[in-house]
């Protein structure tokens, strides 16, 4: 299984996340990633992991055409000039002269800021940068339907990816409907939720009846949405196991998931002040 973009470039089914993995320690890790089958890996500025993944490549002698590389734009970056520049410097920190996958990392530097123009400046830089060759795909993160909108109507190249919170308990079902609409991919972070998600009864009772782990249960649930999921995972075995997704959640067992209350939400919205989530 793999999900095509609007641009025809493929993606493999799982991607693997990188967010927080800050120091030497991690490298480790990314080559346990790179031994367990992952071939996309999903990085950002803000993160502080690109560096890490590039170690990593060459310690572990991984053919930079055979992984698809995909970092953000921050919300300090945003603007036309300021985009190139940090476009250069995520390239000279991954050590590759090119990207597979680009992203505007969210749509509101601040909420009373003149986001719209920002916004389509950001794009402007994108667009001559996906022109060049120098990234495969270009997308954003974090925007919901009235965000996307403003690139839709003004835009010469239309986002291919829109990179979401998505897990059982929140699933965004309006802005993954508008982006199936468009023929935008949405990738999960946070795609098993925290804690809690994990904990909640039914995804334990589903694990129980399909014989997997709980974690299993949200990944396959984002793959049968057409969602391609973006875990994380410092364990081996937890890396090696949310790749193993070759079972079917029931259309039943889908209803009662779709229909689960809010549940292990991060408290971040692109539109209000970050929420403390207990």
């Amino acid at each position: 299984m793999s999900f095509t973009l609007a641009n025809g470039i493929q993606l493999p089914k799982v991607g693997f996340g990188t967010y927080k993995a800050l120091d030497q320690e991690n490298i480790q890790v990314l080559l346990d990633a790179f031994a367990s089958g992952y071939t996309y890996f999903d990085s950002a500025s803000f993160y502080g992991t690109e560096c890490f993944l590039a170690e990593a490549m060459q310690k572990g002698k991984i053919d930079r055409e055979k992984v698809m590389l995909a970092s953000k734009v921050w919300k300090n970056e945003m603007g036309y000039e300021a985009t190139k520049q940090a476009f250069q410097n995520t390239l000279n920190r991954l050590r590759t002269d090119y990207l597979d996958v680009y992203l505007i990392h969210w749509p509101r530097p601040t909420l009373s800021c003149d986001w719209k123009t920002l916004v389509l400046e950001t794009w402007q830089a994108m667009e001559e940068l996906y022109d060049e060759g120098r990234v495969r795909a270009i997308g954003v993160s974090n925007f919901l339907p009235q965000h996307l909108e403003v690139l839709r109507a003004s835009s010469r190249i239309q986002p291919m990816i829109d990179q979401l919170e998505f897990h059982p308990g929140y699933t965004q079902e309006a802005c993954v409907q508008y982006c199936k609409q468009h023929h935008i991919q949405v990738q999960a972070w946070s795609p098993i939720g925290r804690t809690r998600v994990l904990q909640e009864p039914l995804i334990c009772e589903l694990a129980e009846k399909y014989q997997v782990f709980p974690a299993q249960i949200c990944l396959r649930f984002a793959l049968q949405k057409g969602v391609m999921p973006l875990p994380k995972s410092s364990s081996l075995e937890r890396m090696k196991r949310n790749r193993t997704l070759d079972f079917t959640i029931s259309q039943e067992d889908m209803y009662r998931l779709d229909t689960l209350p809010q549940t292990g939400w991060s408290g971040e919205h692109p539109d209000f002040e970050r929420v403390q989530v207990k």
